[in-house]
């Protein structure tokens, strides 16, 4: 029992050494639009704390500061950073053959225009026919709009109160936080924005 709490110990040591070492390589971080505005906040406590340069350009960012991870945010990257597509190389040109005379193809007749069809007979665009009396066609459009425009969930893949510290290039989390707000208040987003930086900045100094 001894030596697995002494091995245990050693393990989130040795991890949180990894972590600190992580942050130390860290100058640039593009902060991702999160839940409730706490983007903001985090903004402003890693400015005035003087703990990591915040871009607002992601091409300039070695890291990326977000409240979600998985397709949604690999989506987002792409779309702020598209990754670099090798382009195929080139097939060198073939020797080109003696190119030969054609014969011109001769000339089409011309086309006789077709007669106009009899006024009778002409095609009419036909009328739209319901049966249903315009309260129901009114209440039944509104049903289908409801249906095919389903509500955006802004807050759709996040965990509230989780904070993730992504490499630009490697994309993997370097580092995590969970500090929930207890409730969207802009004293609230802003104490648990502080406490996150805090956090950032204790484990700076494990390096």
């Amino acid at each position: 029992m001894v030596s697995m709490k002494r091995f245990l110990f050693l393990g989130l040591s040795a991890a949180a050494i990894l972590s600190a070492a992580d942050l130390s390589g860290v100058r640039n971080v593009y902060v991702l639009r999160m839940s409730k505005g706490l983007d903001q906040y985090l903004a402003n406590h890693l400015t005035n704390g003087h703990v990591f340069q915040v871009v607002t350009d992601p091409k300039l960012a070695d890291t990326i500061l977000t409240d979600q991870i998985g397709e949604g945010f690999q989506a987002k990257l792409d779309e702020l950073s598209p990754p670099e597509v090798e382009k195929p190389a080139e097939p060198e040109n073939p020797a080109t053959p003696p190119k030969t005379a054609t014969p011109a193809p001769p000339a089409a007749p011309a086309a006789t225009p077709a007669a106009p069809a009899p006024a009778d007979k002409q095609t009419k665009s036909p009328k739209p026919e319901s049966n249903l009396p315009l309260e129901a066609q009114a209440l039944l459009g509104d049903t289908v709009n409801k249906l095919a425009s389903p509500a955006n969930n802004s807050n759709f893949g996040r965990a509230k109160g989780i904070v993730f510290l992504v490499d630009a290039k490697s994309r993997l989390v370097i580092w995590s936080s969970y500090d929930p707000p207890k409730d969207s208040t802009s004293k609230e987003l802003d104490r648990a924005a502080s406490d996150v930086v805090n956090r950032i900045k204790r484990d700076l100094k494990k390096k």
